[in-house]
């Protein structure tokens, strides 16, 4: 009954039942242009797929796979611990970790851990934002509230997306044990951003969505939060492509 009930309740949701209410449209329209009924189809059932546990899993699992979480045991000391930014929601009558995304927290979080191991590093905050609430500015407001004094963090808030968080940072992080947070899903392009500027990071990556053990009720079953997982990766691979692309016209770029 348990099971029913939360796949009833998971096929009720915004996505799958818009999907399913789109599938039973295309039972009643006329099949009068067979190619785009078809491809009509393709497209519920594609998005559908993408959507579910089983396929995400297929999907992300060999990126993270590559990866494992920052071990502290392996490494003696660092001199920065590095948390890139990854989205805000300005809200004035909000604490600052109330106006922080999920994933910036996250970051924020595991760089939190690494800075308890590595207590003479200096924690790095990046990230720009929206007039005068920056990402990085939240970031070092929630990591004081819990503890952290003033003087250990510096803050990179002009840093609008990783490129040039690297730019920014070079100068001071060059020649320095860098701990670099960020999500798994990124972790490749980002280190590869710093490498261009000269930066040795050890990844430290967060985020690991490990969809293989989802219950078995929910593995096929379309869900907006996983459909968002599989379009965070997507759009890591088309950054990466366009990295590519930019070296490709201009050796020198990025």
């Amino acid at each position: 009954m348990f099971e029913i009930k939360k796949v009833i309740g998971s096929l009720l949701m915004p996505l799958p039942v818009t999907l399913l209410l789109l599938a039973l449209c295309l039972l009643f329209i006329a099949k009068t242009h067979r190619k785009s009924y078809l491809l009509s189809w393709l497209l519920v059932v594609g998005l559908w797929a993408v959507s579910t546990p089983f396929v995400a899993d297929k999907l992300i699992s060999p990126t993270e796979a590559k990866l494992s979480p920052f071990a502290v045991n392996k490494h003696k000391d660092m001199d920065y611990i590095v948390v890139l930014g990854c989205g805000l929601h300005p809200a004035p009558r909000l604490t600052a970790n109330l106006q922080l995304s999920g994933c910036a927290l996250s970051r924020l979080t595991e760089g939190l851990r690494l800075l308890q191991h590595y207590p003479k590093a200096q924690l790095v905050v990046s990230g720009a934002g929206y007039g005068k609430t920056t990402g990085s500015t939240l970031m070092a407001l929630t990591a004081i509230s819990w503890g952290v004094p003033a003087t250990k963090i510096i803050q990179n808030p002009q840093a609008r997306d990783t490129a040039e968080e690297a730019l920014l940072l070079a100068t001071r992080l060059v020649d320095s044990k860098v701990a670099l947070v960020t999500s798994a899903s990124h972790m490749a392009r980002a280190q590869d951003l710093f490498s261009a500027q000269g930066i040795d990071t050890i990844a430290a990556p967060v985020q690991f969505y490990s969809f293989a053990g989802s219950p078995g009720y929910r593995r096929f079953i379309a869900n907006a939060s996983i459909l968002k997982a599989v379009t965070t990766h997507a759009h890591e691979a088309l950054g990466q492509q366009w990295i590519w692309l930019r070296r490709m016209i201009d050796p020198q770029a990025l």
